[in-house]
């Protein structure tokens, strides 16, 4: 019976939050367009004279999803909103040009793309531009808007523009998260600090709207570089920014979509538990190599210290996916570490009769088989929908692949490690702390090259949160570790292979 309630409530809580989350929708025209090879989205009110255009750029490994509540926010207030995707990420086909070594390629192309798109929505409205950028846009659309001197505002949200002056660009709203890295903040009240000239205070206005010289910095409570774009702080500030640069007002609607978002995930990683019941079972003794913390905490931790270290200085440039190449190496080496002391324990122990269950190799395919297609369809297209791009351009499938060849090994050889009767309890945990701690530490050796890593450490920790509960409710049904680690395998391969912006001459 608590399985059947489990299921009911987590069926409610994923229908309520669908509709809440489609709501945020209502009586906005939403229109799927091209600029060139770019994939635009504009959204404006249906039953509205046109606005001003508010152009809105997504950052690094982001994609035009992301920015969706700032869209529907500006939107839903009378505002034509125009979301896009950057050159190799999301759905744009193009590469992007350059790499981390060579980043003046990169600008220049970001900073074209961002005018085409600009010139192609600013007929969608009255003639007047704004724009927002995240994270690595807001520098591109602060340097587009000093060039552009008929850009009406720009919202810099989590901002880095070394280029930003007191005066330029016009009227320059600053927004990061509380939690954020002390820098990005530190950059917001640098930048405000020029025009202020006295010490920066949090939403307060300093200059003149009429004269474009406002600035304001606003610190979002509570969240960090990815919940900002959450946050309704942010979408309070964005629509008043807008409101008082053109001097509107609309409805004060605000895309405050965090929760039901939450509430949407929790009902899908709740539902996998009682369908988990679903799954047959393959072998009646639990199988796994699990070792007691004595012999466990060397097999978890050599790998983390290790693998940065073997690493560090091996040159790794063979991916058009940025920084898909170290990850790839990083899981596959960590995997292999993981495997060699997996094997090295056991033969400093008994032998164990692991190997001589009998197997159900047809019910293990089937139980493979339901696990991976609920982690990547149930999860992946609300995901797509309402969060980031997961849906693969046919130049991402190779990818995919090459990535699941690293990811594989690494799953493989966790899941046997921290399954079985004489497991480690927590050792699970502690497994994926080690990893998180391994990639922290191959950062800070080479923080040049793999700095952009930090941004997806809080996304592979959700990963692991999430598709560690569905390989535990697997595990306990199957009594198998290979349903859990493909199934996590190919959550963090198709996440990586189509998050990372695909780079190119």
């Amino acid at each position: 019976m608590r399985y059947v309630i489990v299921a009911i409530v987590s069926i409610l809580a994923i229908l309520a939050a669908i509709w809440k989350l489609n709501s945020a929708r209502d009586g906005i025209a939403i229109a799927h367009e091209r600029a060139g090879s770019t994939p635009v989205t504009i959204f404006r009110l249906a039953s509205a004279k046109p606005g001003p255009v508010v152009v809105i750029a997504h950052g690094f490994a982001g994609t035009q999803q992301l920015m969706q509540p700032f869209a529907l926010t500006l939107a839903r207030n009378g505002y034509v909103a125009a979301t896009f995707d950057f050159r190799g990420h999301g759905r744009d086909p193009e590469p992007l040009p350059g790499s981390l070594t060579d980043q003046n390629s990169s600008l220049r192309a970001l900073l074209h793309q961002l005018g085409d798109v600009a010139s192609f929505a600013r007929p969608f409205g009255d003639g007047r531009l704004a724009l927002l950028g995240h994270s690595m846009a807001s520098d591109i659309v602060v340097r587009y808007a000093q060039a552009h001197p008929d850009i009406a505002a720009t919202i810099a949200v989590s901002v880095f523009s070394p280029g930003a002056t007191a005066t330029s660009p016009r009227n320059l709203l600053i927004i990061d998260g509380a939690l954020e890295p002390s820098f990005l903040k530190d950059e917001g009240k640098r930048i405000v600090g020029l025009a202020a000239k006295t010490p920066v205070e949090e939403n307060v206005t300093y200059g003149n709207v009429t004269q474009g010289t406002a600035r304001r910095l606003v610190f979002a409570g509570g969240v960090e570089h990815i919940g900002v774009l959450y946050s309704s702080d942010s979408m309070a500030a964005a629509l008043d920014w807008m409101d008082k640069t053109f001097a509107r007002q609309g409805s004060g609607f605000t895309d405050v979509r965090g929760g039901w978002l939450g509430l949407l995930f929790l009902g899908l990683v709740a539902l996998a538990w009682p369908l988990s019941r679903l799954l047959p079972v393959v072998t009646g003794v639990a199988l796994g190599y699990g070792l007691p913390w004595r012999r466990f905490w060397p097999v978890a931790v050599v790998p983390a210290v290790l693998t940065p270290l073997i690493l560090w200085k091996i040159p790794i440039d063979f991916m058009p996916l940025l920084l898909g190449d170290y990850l790839v190496l990083h899981f596959a080496l960590y995997g292999v570490l993981t495997a060699v002391g997996i094997v090295l324990t056991r033969a400093m122990r008994p032998k164990d009769t692991v190997g001589l269950q009998p197997i159900s190799y047809a019910s293990l395919a089937i139980g493979c088989v339901a696990c991976i297609a609920y982690g990547v369809f149930a999860v992946g297209v609300p995901a797509d929908r309402f969060v980031t791009n997961l849906a693969p351009l046919a130049v991402r499938l190779p990818l995919i692949a090459i990535m699941f060849g690293g990811t594989v090994v690494y799953c493989l050889a966790d899941e046997w490690l921290t399954r079985g009767a004489a497991a480690a309890r927590g050792g699970y945990a502690f497994s994926k702390l080690c990893f998180l701690a391994s990639l922290a530490f191959a950062i800070a050796l080479n923080p040049q090259r793999l700095f952009f890593l930090v941004i997806i450490v809080p996304a592979i920790l959700v990963l692991f949160l999430i598709y560690g509960l569905f390989s535990a409710w697997a595990y306990r049904r199957t009594n198998h570790p290979l349903a859990g680690a493909l199934t996590a395998a190919t959550a963090f391969a198709w996440a990586m292979a189509v998050s990372f912006p695909i780079v190119g001459p």
